[in-house]
């Protein structure tokens, strides 16, 4: 097909050449923020239908909580490839409705005088061990060996036992997108995004511009004179004429004086002479 056969600098080269300039993006199934938020979201959903009143507005509060806290962690790593700026502030979203979530799973706990696990409680314990052991399979994306290692405890029949360790994961997934937000502050601060570069790359090819812009100080001193006068002569451009659009070197004194020159410098004349 004729799109195979393109030369260089086609549209297709171009859209080849833009894509090797993007930060690298998406991968997020491999962030074990990810993972974990996941396994946090699916055990949300089915803790709401087992244990809470389907017409509680506490459900979709949930629900949703848990949801933000893994989509946006999706979000941020599709948008980093254009903005490090979106995708912090997409992050940072996620570990706030981590956050909402996890008041919610303690409401729950002492609404009902549960017992909430201490930090050093040996079940809490056990899940963190869980987490620190296990290691998924990157290159399955429906890999469901995470959520069957923590299922001990999230398919309990207790109430508290599954708020607990759902608590548990909530606190892990908070520390390891704290890790990730510190990361891409320092990411941020020493890169930027693929706008903030295409911003600089601007600012550095207009100042390029300007250094070796004809029309500047230092440059007009090195264009010949007049031949005509003997002024100073400037970069013009034709708008009419066969020459229309091509640059020329034409007198300061214009309209007076009509002397031209070449941009080599040679070939005065005088255009208003027929």
């Amino acid at each position: 097909m004729p799109e195979r056969t393109r030369p260089e600098g086609s549209a297709g080269s171009d859209r080849s050449d833009r894509a090797k300039r993007l930060r690298p993006s998406g991968g997020y199934r491999t962030l074990r923020s990810f993972q974990v938020t996941t396994i946090i979201y699916d055990t949300t959903v089915t803790f709401c239908e087992r244990f809470i009143d389907k017409r509680s507005r506490t459900v979709d509060q949930m629900v949703q909580a848990a949801r933000s806290g893994r989509q946006n962690i999706a979000e941020g790593s599709r948008a980093s490839a254009t903005s490090s700026q979106t995708e912090l502030r997409l992050v940072n979203v996620a570990r706030a409705s981590l956050d909402e979530l996890l008041l919610d799973y303690e409401d729950f706990l002492r609404q009902r005088g549960l017992q909430q696990w201490a930090k050093d409680d040996p079940e809490a314990r056990a899940v963190r061990e869980v987490g620190r052991l296990h290691r998924p399979d990157r290159s399955d994306q429906t890999d469901q060996a995470g959520a069957a290692t923590y299922a001990r405890w999230l398919t309990d029949t207790d109430p508290a036992v599954v708020a607990n360790a759902v608590i548990c994961l909530i606190h892990q997934a908070n520390y390891l997108l704290d890790q990730q937000i510190a990361g891409l502050e320092r990411q941020f601060i020493q890169e930027g995004g693929y706008s903030e570069r295409l911003a600089a790359a601007r600012l550095e090819q207009r100042r390029g511009q300007d250094r070796t812009d004809p029309t500047d100080r230092a440059d007009k001193e090195a264009l010949p004179a007049c031949p005509l006068c003997g002024k100073a002569m400037v970069v013009r451009t034709a708008r009419k004429g066969e020459g229309a659009g091509s640059q020329f070197l034409g007198c300061s004194g214009y309209p007076e004086c009509k002397g031209t020159r070449t941009l080599d410098g040679s070939g005065g004349s005088d255009r208003s002479r027929k």
